[in-house]
């Protein structure tokens, strides 16, 4: 009986993989699910924070290659030029965050942010140092702090081939764009998994009230990390096993893995908030079930775009005046992205398609149909 319950749900997640190709997935809201109480930006995306660009290079080839990069880019001007105040924090460090040092002991981003694969982390750093040595004005620059993002796709990945070339992340950053944001199996989320079904890349995005200042939060998620799934803290496992009765085997079992998160707010934020900002973001990830595993790389790093916060080079000055935002203003930003990064990891497994890769392993998508009458549910709740 329990071969035959494992055959029928396979049947399902194939079925559902033909109902809803990966470009015709919907997102979260889009399947009418509210995450939160606030309410999204326009794109609901991390577009939504003026200035900021992302840019996707996707690599699928032959059987075995499934990877590729994610360029998230502060802003439009010279990075190196006009620093951005950052704070990266940590919930488990099992992963290659490059460039994490400078940024924590200086509290300024001055790259563009990377994602790619584990072993792709040196090339996406030579070919960050490349583009900013190359930027007008750079000509004399002799110190560049790349920082670059990855989790571990070899699953679904040779991993080992590292595919990722420089030219490919140049072309993520040189074709970085504003506006709707690609999701799924894209960029640094070609070959993820997550919670044992497909992850990748996903985004949304918080719109903070006028009395609260108006600002914006955005976040980007490279999802690769496991647990036991939740939505609106309901447990899918349990809903999944309902319909098909027996050990099915993968479900909630993946613990190990990894979860990039990228925060961008156009609110006049310093770095020692914008780490306390990043340490809320990454509850997105105990919101959907993930509990920061032994083997998990789990990282959130958040920046400001805002203009008057920004460190400039060509400012001579011994001092910087700058206005930023109160302690007790940053509440709401925390909630904001606390709700952002949740929608943003729930996003990422919506919107991916089945896809199968290296020594013929399968990811299946999260199999919305079968989900589909329970949602229904709970949507309005």
């Amino acid at each position: 009986m329990k071969a035959v319950a494992i055959l029928v749900l396979l049947t399902q997640f194939l079925v559902i993989s033909l109902l809803y190709p990966e470009e015709n997935r919907p997102r979260v809201r889009d399947f009418g699910l509210k995450i939160g109480v606030m309410e999204p930006g326009p794109l609901n995306a991390i577009t939504d924070v003026p200035g900021v660009k992302v840019g996707h290079k996707t690599l699928v080839e032959g059987k075995n290659i499934r990877t590729g990069v994610t360029a998230i880019i502060p802003h439009e001007g010279n990075i190196f030029q006009e620093k951005v105040p950052a704070g990266i924090y940590v919930a488990n460090g099992y992963g290659k965050l490059m460039g994490f040092t400078q940024v924590d002991e200086l509290g300024y981003l001055e790259t563009p942010i990377i994602l790619t694969n584990t072993l792709s982390v040196p090339t996406a750093a030579e070919a960050i140092i490349e583009y900013t040595l190359s930027l007008p004005g750079n000509e004399r620059v002799g110190s560049v702090n790349p920082v670059v993002g990855e989790t571990n796709d070899g699953w679904l990945n040779d991993i080992r081939a590292r595919a990722v070339k420089k030219e490919h992340v140049l072309e993520s950053i040189k074709s970085a764009s504003g506006g709707p944001v690609a999701e799924g199996s894209v960029g640094a989320g070609t070959g993820t998994t997550c919670f044992d079904f497909k992850g990748g890349i996903g985004t949304a995005s918080r719109q903070l009230p006028a009395n609260h200042g108006g600002y914006k939060v955005g976040v980007l998620v490279q999802t690769n990390f496991g647990g036991v799934l939740q939505i609106k803290g309901l447990v899918v496992e349990e809903y999944l096993k309902k319909k098909a009765p027996s050990e099915t085997s993968g479900i909630g079992s993946q613990a190990d893995g990894s979860c990039m998160i990228i925060v961008a707010t156009d609110a006049p934020v310093d770095s020692r908030n914008l780490k306390r900002l990043a340490k809320r973001a990454l509850l997105g990830i105990a919101r959907t079930g993930g509990y920061y595993s032994n083997g998990s790389g789990d990282y959130a790093i958040a920046f400001s775009t805002a203009p008057q916060v920004r460190l400039s080079n060509q400012e001579k000055s011994l001092t910087q005046k700058v206005e930023i935002l109160r302690n007790e203003a940053m509440s709401a930003l925390f909630q904001a992205a606390a709700e952002a990064a949740e929608e943003a990891i729930l996003n990422s497994m919506f919107r991916a398609g089945r896809m199968e890769g290296k020594d013929g392993h399968i990811a299946e998508p999260l199999p919305l149909e079968i989900l589909k009458p329970w949602l229904e549910k709970i949507k309005d709740d």
